[in-house]
């Protein structure tokens, strides 16, 4: 499998960048997840399955290790102020490296947010699981849903990325542990820009179909560097001499 996409999300459950290379670092990534917002009042962190309107403004890591936060018309949110008047309730814009309780909520029944359920999330960057700091994905489980829908870190051309789980690859000069399938939840059928509608039947396909599991999740093993057009390969296998040429983001 080839790698044809790489995307890190710098803000939880903001829209990211596409990238031509990454970093992979020990919690994944760097600067995917880095940053979340919290509820003031509550002090639970907010995703899109709550908040559904996250998913419309777009975030970008800085060399620094700040972000920027573009919202829905083209402002910039400077401060908690400006994040919290755009969504309207008290919010504050939390790092990965500040300390504080990750808890989250997830509606007991996705076809009705009525009753919500606390779970809580990795330390470290911002991952919902410990096991999961970087998600891959494969262009035939996608199939003809929009890859944004499910957030993954990078998107493999090819197939069958079900079957490492339990296992080590390799992928440019970074190696990992792929420790387990992505359980779906309520966020794969909320709304994005450039016409990605609100959808159910997305989830409720993964629930009938694939077990409620899509994409796999994995742990850094070794860090470094992966471009786009890098080739996957289960750890025992010879590593190529050269990655293909990087490819331009957007």
């Amino acid at each position: 499998m080839r790698v044809t996409e790489l995307w890190r999300f710098p803000v939880k459950s903001m829209q990211g960048e596409r990238l031509a290379q990454v970093e992979v670092e020990s919690q994944g990534i760097r600067g995917d997840r880095a940053f979340a917002l919290f509820d003031r009042d509550s002090g639970f962190g907010l995703t899109a399955r709550r908040q559904p309107a996250l998913l419309f403004a777009a975030a970008a890591y800085r060399p620094d290790g700040s972000v920027t936060i573009t919202l829905p018309d083209g402002t910039t949110a400077d401060d908690d102020e400006a994040l919290s008047a755009w969504l309207g309730r008290p919010v504050t814009l939390r790092s990965a490296a500040e300390p504080g309780e990750r808890v989250y909520e997830n509606p007991a029944d996705f076809e009705h947010d009525d009753d919500w359920e606390p779970f809580s999330g990795a330390s470290g960057a911002f991952h919902d699981s410990g096991r999961a700091n970087v998600s891959l994905l494969s262009t035939a489980t996608l199939g003809a849903w929009p890859q944004r829908r499910f957030r993954a870190n990078v998107i493999l051309e090819g197939e069958g990325e079900d079957a490492l789980v339990g296992s080590t690859v390799s992928v440019g000069e970074a190696d990992l542990d792929v420790r387990m399938q992505i359980t779906r939840c309520v966020m794969v059928t909320r709304p994005q820009p450039d016409g990605i509608d609100k959808d159910l039947t997305v989830l409720r396909t993964i629930h009938r179909e694939r077990g409620s599991c899509l994409a796999i999740g994995a742990v850094v093993a070794g860090p470094g560097t992966v471009r786009v057009g890098d080739e996957l390969h289960p750890r025992g296998e010879a590593r190529p001499t050269a990655t293909a040429p990087a490819r331009s983001g957007r």
